[in-house]
C-alpha cells in the first residue's frame, strides 16, 4: 500500500463518518418537511452524538463481556462496510480487498453481535427485538446476494471495485436485469435499515419497533456508537446502491482530481437518494410484522428473477 493510496483511504473513511450522520440528519429534515412539520437542524446527529458522549454509561448488573464489547464491534464492522465499499475511488486499497460476499458477511455478523447484546441482558423487548432482526436478517440477506450476483455476472467478478469499474465503463443503458435488482436493493435497504415500510426509527412503541428495541439497555458512549453505527449502515447501502445503479463520478485511479470531483459527486447523489427515501417514508405506510415475510420474499424473487434474465438472456 503506497502512501497516496492509504491517505485516500483515510479521506474516504472520514468522509463516511461525517457524511454517515449528515445523511440521516438530510432525511429526518425532509421527511418532516414533507409531512408539513417543523425539521430538525442537518446536523442534529452530530449534537446528538457529541452530548451522547459526554454522558455517563449506565450498565445494568447482568451485562456479561459480550454486551460491553457489541457496540464497537458493531461499530467497526459498519465502517469497514463502508470502507470496502468503493464510495470516492475503485483503486482504494480495502476496495480492492474484498469482495461482495465480505460485505455482506459483515453485515451479517454486526447484526449477530446486536442481537446477542440484546437478548444478554434478559429484558423481554431486548428479545423481542433480536428475534425479529434476526428474521429481517435471515430473509433479506438471500435477496440482497441475488442482486450482488446479478452485478457480478454482468463485470464477470464479485469484487466490489471490479463491478464498479466495469459498470462505470458501459454506455448509458437501462438493462432489465439491473431494473429488476434494483427494485430488489430498494427493498432490502428499507428492510435492512429499519425503514418503514418495515420499521419506523421514530417510535417508541415496543410492540412494533425492531431497531429501537434493541437499544433500549443502552447508554452513553456505547449508544453513541450503536446510533453512530446505524447511521453509517445507513450510508453503505447508500454508497452501494448508487455504485451498483449509479456508478459514474467514482474515481478510476488515485488521482487527486479526480476523489476532488468524486466527492461533490457523491454528495448529491447522496441528496437525491435522502429525498427520495423520505419521500417513500412519507407515501408508505407501516406494514404489521407478518407481512414483513411476504415483503422480502418478493424483493427475493425479484433479485433471483434479475439473476435469471442475465444469466440466460444476458440483457
Amino acid at each position: 500500500m503506497n502512501l497516496e493510496g492509504f491517505l485516500a483511504q483515510l479521506a474516504a473513511l472520514a468522509t463516511a463518518l461525517v457524511l454517515a450522520p449528515l445523511l440521516t440528519g438530510w432525511v429526518n429534515q425532509w421527511r418532516a418537511w414533507l409531512q408539513n412539520r417543523s425539521a430538525p437542524p442537518l446536523t442534529q446527529p452530530l449534537r446528538v452524538l457529541h452530548k451522547l458522549f459526554r454522558k455517563e454509561t449506565v450498565m445494568a448488573h447482568e451485562a456479561s463481556p459480550l454486551y460491553r464489547a457489541a457496540p464497537y464491534i458493531v461499530f467497526a464492522c459498519m465502517l469497514l462496510a463502508a470502507a470496502i465499499i468503493p464510495t470516492l475511488a475503485t483503486t482504494l486499497p480495502l476496495a480492492r480487498a474484498a469482495d461482495a460476499i465480505a460485505l455482506v458477511g459483515l453485515f451479517a455478523l454486526a447484526r449477530l453481535f446486536i442481537s446477542l447484546a440484546a437478548m444478554d441482558v434478559g429484558t423481554p423487548f431486548g428479545g423481542l427485538g433480536a428475534r425479529r432482526e434476526m428474521l429481517v436478517g435471515f430473509l433479506a440477506e438471500p435477496a440482497f446476494l441475488m442482486v450482488l450476483f446479478t452485478a457480478s455476472l454482468i463485470s464477470d467478478s464479485t469484487s466490489l471495485a471490479t463491478i464498479v469499474s466495469s459498470l462505470g465503463q458501459r454506455e448509458l443503458a437501462i438493462l432489465p436485469s439491473l431494473a429488476f435488482a434494483g427494485v430488489a436493493f430498494t427493498m432490502v435497504s428499507l428492510a435492512e435499515n429499519a425503514r418503514v415500510p418495515v420499521d419506523n426509527p421514530a417510535t417508541h412503541l415496543e410492540l412494533t419497533m425492531i431497531h429501537e428495541a434493541l437499544l433500549l439497555e443502552y447508554s452513553g458512549r456505547h449508544l453513541a456508537l450503536m446510533e453512530w453505527a446505524a447511521s453509517l449502515k445507513l450510508f453503505a447501502y447508500s454508497c452501494a446502491g448508487l455504485a451498483l445503479f449509479f456508478p459514474w463520478g467514482v474515481a478510476q485511479a488515485n488521482d487527486r482530481m479526480a476523489l476532488a470531483f468524486a466527492l461533490p459527486v457523491l454528495v448529491a447523489k447522496l441528496a437525491v437518494g435522502g429525498i427520495g427515501l423520505a419521500l417513500v417514508e412519507t407515501i408508505l405506510a407501516k406494514m404489521r410484522i407478518f407481512r414483513v415475510p411476504e415483503f422480502l420474499a418478493t424483493a427475493f424473487l425479484l433479485g433471483v428473477l434479475a439473476l435469471l434474465v442475465q444469466l440466460l438472456l444476458g440483457a
